[in-house]
């Protein structure tokens, strides 16, 4: 397997009832790899039969996953964002059988940022004018970073001509002389310099070619990007470098700072890299913008101060824009999304003690003959007939036949549960209603803890109606006709570990 130029180990994170099922290929689990790095493996299960592999939540990030396990990716050079140095990369590899079982794992990486040195293109030529002081600022345009990082230009002090100047921030200084300039007119010069990337100080060689003309730059101070005008988010940064430049040299710069409207952008902010080069970086947070402002406008004025306290100066105005707090949503969507499966969680495990309790009943119910008590009258001993006179008539008296003492009567042997108790068929239907009520709470419970296991998904418009979808069935009418304990349905202290149980593609995070 090509991993590049990885630099730790691969977490594989198990999600699902059935993730154990699914194996990567390559034995040693790597985890993290820096950007443009090759990582490939193969998803495995121990079946015989095999699966169907999809992929979910790589969508963005270039990552490869055919239905027959075979993983690839290789990181984008602009994934990971110089300033954030790594990025935690999370997906989810379902595998799915012919019969409609599934198994579910997560992947985690950790990418790196990887430095890149800086690129060089031709430059436009330095034209200088004798016996003056001739300034060529190395254009920012033909001088990158692919990676956004702050340029230090250094000089090849065996190829420079004598008199000349690199600064670190790109500026060539040289004031020829009548001989010098004068060779200039058949030879022009070609001269070398060393550009490096900040903080990693990748090099790279560019070329200036030096022939006569009469040029000379003005001070100034560059802001990188150039615009006067921002529009950001609470949660988003905003980020200059910045260029300072004097033609009588850096040692004539004594001060690179800024000032701002807002107290809040602390002088932290600004960090000098050198004493012409700077970088400023500062985000508002969710707390700058008060809820009623909606936005709030700050001002910033970054200046340059020579020896001779001449003062160039540029204003940036950043607009601010009042952000929903995403770290704070997905806590409460969690905790939604959680709720929701431990509530269902809660009725299961009452139905599950339900069942138990109609089971035994039913059991009981079908030994009725046998365990049940006979029921048996007895009135004694038949011990004689005799004739008895009804007065009722009033013209005659008439003469029956009544039995004297006592008779026994046995009424034999009775069905139990038609008599005592409750009936089979009673028992029955609430078995029925019991079971049918359960297994339609652990379907929609199993498809809604895999649905929205990602952030990505509770954060989607339909979680909500989805969630909804469980109520019918946690309030269904025919839970009264089962007798249910309410008090331990209020009870939803259950950790992790038990709804992870339950719901095997329960997600954590």
């Amino acid at each position: 397997m090509k991993i590049g130029s990885l630099t730790a180990l691969l977490v594989l994170i198990f999600i699902g009832g059935y993730a154990q099922q699914i194996t990567v290929s390559d034995s040693t689990g790597f985890h993290s790899l820096n950007e443009g790095a090759e990582l490939t493996f193969k998803m495995e299960t121990p079946e015989t039969l095999k699966p169907r592999f999809t992929l979910e939540g790589g969508n963005g990030y270039g990552i490869q996953l055919d239905t027959l396990g075979n993983f690839y990716w290789k990181p984008g050079f602009d994934l990971v964002d110089r300033l954030e140095k790594k990025k935690e990369v999370n997906v989810m590899v379902q595998a799915e059988w012919k019969d409609g079982r599934r198994a579910h794992k997560a992947l985690v990486f950790t990418v790196f940022h990887q430095n890149r040195p800086p690129q060089v293109e031709d430059l436009p030529i330095f034209y200088v004018k004798q016996s003056a002081v001739n300034n060529y600022q190395i254009p920012e345009q033909y001088v990158t970073d692919p990676d956004g990082d702050p340029l230090v230009f250094k000089s090849v002090q065996s190829q420079m001509p004598e008199g000349a100047t690199l600064t670190s921030q790109g500026l060539l200084t040289w004031s020829p002389s009548r001989n010098q300039f004068n060779a200039l007119r058949t030879t022009p010069l070609v001269i070398e310099f060393v550009v490096q990337d900040q903080p990693d100080k990748a090099e790279t060689r560019g070329k200036i070619k030096i022939a006569q003309t009469q040029l000379d730059l003005p001070p100034e101070i560059l802001l990188v990007p150039g615009d006067t005008s921002f529009t950001i988010k609470e949660d988003e940064r905003i980020h200059f470098k910045i260029y300072a430049s004097d033609p009588n040299g850096d040692e004539n710069i004594s001060n690179l700072g800024f000032v701002c409207s807002d107290q809040r952008v602390l002088s932290q902010s600004l960090v000098q890299n050198t004493s012409v080069q700077a970088e400023f970086t500062w985000s508002p947070g969710y707390y700058f913008v008060e809820e009623v402002e909606k936005q709030k406008i700050v001002e910033i004025i970054f200046f340059v101060l020579d020896k001779s306290n001449n003062r160039t100066q540029r204003k940036v105005s950043v607009t601010v824009l009042d952000t929903e707090n995403m770290e704070e949503k997905d806590k409460f969507l969690f905790q939604k999304y959680r709720a929701s499966l431990a509530q269902a969680k809660a009725l299961i495990d009452l139905l599950d003690e339900n069942h138990n309790q109609l089971s035994k009943a039913y059991k009981q119910a079908k030994k009725g003959k046998k365990n049940r008590s006979i029921l048996n009258a007895s009135l004694g001993a038949t011990t004689g007939l005799a004739p008895v006179a009804m007065p009722n008539d009033p013209q005659s008296y008439k003469a029956v036949s009544a039995i004297g003492g006592t008779t026994v009567l046995t009424l034999g042997t009775l069905e139990a549960t038609e008599v005592i108790g409750k009936s089979k068929n009673d028992i029955t239907e609430k078995l029925k209603i019991n079971v049918e009520i359960r297994n339609q709470l652990q379907l929609e419970g199993d498809n809604f803890a895999r649905k929205y296991a990602l952030k990505s998904r509770r954060r989607e418009k339909d979680f909500d109606t989805d969630r909804d979808k469980l109520l019918p069935i946690l309030n269904n009418q025919k839970l009264v006709t089962l007798e249910l304990d309410a008090s331990k349905r209020a009870d939803l202290n259950v950790d992790n570990k038990a709804l992870k149980k339950t719901f095997p593609d329960f997600s954590e995070m």
